[in-house]
């Protein structure tokens, strides 16, 4: 065989437009499994993340930024997959891939460092310093998804793709599994920096065996970079992202600064498209459009990824907030998911390899991914994690086909030329919809936070839920069971008690601070302002007249007293004690009676101390009980309110894949051919018969 690097012509140049170049089976074997280490190398960027993030943003303190730490990274390989996708055809796949991994790596180890303290307030804090990372580890990442589906394209035939496109399927879905895992495992045992640092060994044997061991991938000359059209697909999307942000968050939907945005998105796309059909050599050949498999699969494939996001980056959230695993069990508890998605995309990439037909399975993998996100609507704040994990599992079976299926049909619908374009092109529009869906499926979970929240906690007085402001720690812990608001209620319960007692020892300030707290009873307001010692003292009185009227009675009076049940057995032994005569004159015994009155008078402090010892008694033991239950009320109200919002997030994403749904049925069916043969060069005469 003659590979492509022998030919007279150059090192990077290719031959006629509608064939492929030969390359030996050991270029192709070295060359795929460099291929393999880098896409496991990025898809292990977007899952590893995923568990340390609710440590990441109870660290960072910003809750309402969650979403754009996935975003940035989105956003910035949004922009730049067509942009990379051109740079490839122009100079070669090889050295522009090599460029990606180095501004990766350089992207996580910013990512790593953000909100040490020797960085300060730089950037506004560790939040945006991370967001920032993420960006840049975004802009070098773009390449290593596209570049690897490019020279997939080039090396292999569509039949030996499909095949291989199961395979990276599964490599995603592997990444998916051993991330989570391996990012809670960091978390857990060391920090969530690591979560970032642990890409830099990977990526730098990623390096070393792209630079050494893969053969260079041919270009074609002349053209240049479409720079105009990569400015308004910036102005495009960022506009639009920030929109669905702030959107019913930060401003209302119909306020002057979310209506501006959509408008400067709009006239961008409107600009975009205007460039790009009068560029000559455009980020996107608005001819491609004409091939209904490039238009229809890359919309398909755009709302796909919208509701891929809706699911795997909002589902480790329930299982830490809800049900109180840990970041490393959560990534074990991704398995079922990522279990099923890597079955169903190995099945199908081996199936279509034979029989070619890929419609029926993306017909069929869209059906269970609606059915799936269904089933994650009936979830409740007590459900188990067995009865999570065969609604993933079957989410996890509709996703799978989806993942490599709409970029072969795609890559097979074009011709050789143009399969730099083709395939950056559907994942430009892959990852768009997971852009879009980040931002737009956590601006939903933000709204239904508001919505739901208030719904399931108890109304305490000053104590309003800011779903913007959510201590995301805080959170966590209700789910565990273990700190959380719940023990907090509970010590500022203790701390009354605390303060309750000082004022019943005099304490004017806690005896004021106590009558300016509304959630004070009023009964407990005025014995704590003075009202148990005049309790006191008046039942002290009354008693002691009564003593006095009675005994001035004489004998008569002793025994009524003394067969008295409310008269204290102290008294009664002193009344025992009386000598008879002592009552016998009207004189005497009004001497007796003004005497025992009086000693009666004498014990108001002793029983004072007594009241007020029963009564903190009772206190405590009422806030205690109290405390408890509005601790219990509060953690559990956390939890639902939480699960409510979720499910009403996965009754949105159902929507969305039966848009996708809809849209695949429209999905033309085009036989796999080689491009090595008369029959794919009839096949690509027949694509441009299309476009023209």
């Amino acid at each position: 065989m003659t590979t492509l690097s022998k030919t007279p012509s150059g090192p990077d140049s290719v031959p006629a437009p509608d064939t492929q170049p030969h390359y030996t089976d050991a270029e192709r074997k070295t060359t795929l499994t460099g291929l393999m280490v880098v896409f496991l190398l990025a898809a292990l960027s977007q899952t590893i993340v995923g568990t340390a993030m609710p440590r990441i943003i109870e660290d960072l303190q910003g809750f309402s930024l969650y979403a754009w730490v996935t975003t940035a990274y989105l956003l910035a390989s949004t922009v730049m997959v067509p942009i990379y996708g051109k740079l490839s055809d122009l100079y070669g796949r090889k050295p522009i891939l090599i460029f990606g991994i180095v501004v990766f790596l350089l992207g996580s180890a910013l990512s790593g460092l953000a909100g040490e303290p020797w960085l300060g307030h730089f950037l506004g804090g560790g939040m945006n310093q991370l967001i920032a990372a993420r960006a840049v580890a975004g802009f070098g990442g773009a390449a290593l998804f596209t570049i690897t589906f490019t020279i997939l394209a080039d090396m292999f035939d569509p039949a030996e793709r499909a095949k291989f496109g199961g395979l990276f399927g599964a490599i995603f879905g592997l990444s998916a599994v051993v991330g989570p895992v391996v990012g809670g495992f960091l978390t857990d045992a060391l920090s969530w920096r690591w979560t970032f640092f642990v890409n830099l060994p990977l990526g730098l044997f990623a390096l070393f065996l792209i630079a050494s061991r893969m053969p260079r991938i041919g270009h074609r000359t002349g053209g240049k970079i479409d720079f105009l059209g990569a400015l308004f697909i910036l102005g495009a999307t960022i506009p639009l992202l920030l929109a669905l942000t702030w959107g019913g968050v930060t401003y209302p939907w119909d306020s002057p600064t979310i209506l501006g945005l959509l408008g400067g998105a709009l006239v961008s796309l409107l600009a975009f498209l205007f460039a790009e059909s009068r560029a000559s050599d455009p980020i996107i050949p608005l001819g491609l459009f004409r091939v209904p498999m490039f238009s229809i699969g890359n919309l398909a494939a755009f709302v796909v990824g919208m509701a891929f996001f809706g699911v795997v980056m909002f589902l480790p959230l329930y299982m830490q907030m809800v049900l109180g695993v840990s970041p490393t069990a959560s990534g074990m508890s991704m398995l079922p998911l990522m279990a099923g998605l890597m079955g169903s995309s190995i099945l199908a990439g081996n199936i279509v390899a034979k029989n070619g037909a890929y419609k029926p399975w993306m017909i069929g993998g869209g059906l269970l991914l609606m059915l799936g996100l269904w089933t994650l609507t009936g979830l409740q704040a007590d459900t188990t994690l067995p009865e999570l994990y065969w609604r993933m599992f079957l989410v996890g079976l509709g996703l799978g086909p989806a993942q490599s299926l709409f970029t072969l049909a795609i890559q097979n619908a074009v011709s050789v030329r143009e399969l730099g374009v083709a395939t950056s092109s559907s994942q430009f529009f892959r990852q768009i919809g997971s852009t879009i869906g980040a931002a737009l499926f956590g601006t939903l979970l933000m709204n239904n936070l508001h919505t739901e929240l208030p719904k399931h906690l108890p109304a305490i007085p000053g104590a309003e839920v800011n779903a913007a402001n959510m201590d995301l720690g805080a959170l966590r812990a209700a789910g565990s069971g273990q700190g959380g608001p719940g023990e907090k209620i509970k010590a500022a319960f203790a701390e009354q008690y605390t303060l309750i007692e000082k004022a019943l020892d005099g304490d004017q300030a806690a005896a004021q601070a106590v009558a300016a707290n509304p959630q004070m009873p009023n009964e407990l307001k005025t014995l704590v302002g003075g009202g148990l010692r005049a309790q006191v003292h008046d039942k002290l009185s009354t008693q002691a007249a009564a003593i006095k009227a009675a005994l001035s009675q004489g004998e008569a009076g002793r025994q009524a007293l003394l067969n008295n049940a409310e008269t204290p057995q102290a008294l009664k032994t002193q009344l025992q004690a009386l000598p008879a005569q002592a009552l016998a004159t009207p004189q005497g015994a009004s001497a007796v009676a003004a005497q025992v009155s009086q000693g009666v008078l004498a014990q108001e402090d002793a029983a004072y101390e007594q009241a007020k010892t029963q009564a903190l008694a009772s206190i405590k033991t009422k806030l205690d009980e109290q405390g408890t239950r509005l601790a219990d009320e509060v953690n559990t109200g956390l939890k639902e309110g939480f699960t409510a919002a979720m499910t009403r997030m996965f009754g949105s994403a159902i929507w969305i894949a039966a848009l996708a749904f809809l849209i695949t049925l429209f999905v033309p069916v085009l036989p796999l051919v080689s491009r090595r043969t008369s029959q794919g060069n009839a096949a690509a005469e027949e694509v441009e018969a299309v476009k023209s």
